[in-house]
């Protein structure tokens, strides 16, 4: 496997950076902790920080139910 073209590390680039800003909007709105601090995750790690962030969703939305 040789290095990505250009085009792949755009489209990579751009996949990353659309999933983060998804993110830091979507946890802003529902009131998720360190929104920014999550984003940046997801940038940087998409595959692993992704669906942890989707785990910890979850969890503070049952946190909140059982109030």
């Amino acid at each position: 496997m040789g290095h990505p073209t250009t085009a792949e590390f755009l489209a990579a680039f751009l996949l990353a950076a659309g999933a983060g800003t998804a993110v830091f909007f979507h946890a802003e709105r529902n009131e998720i902790g360190h929104p920014s601090a999550w984003a940046s995750a997801v940038f940087l790690f998409l595959a692993i920080a992704l669906p942890l962030y989707f785990v910890h969703v979850r969890r503070v939305r049952r946190a909140r139910g059982s109030r």
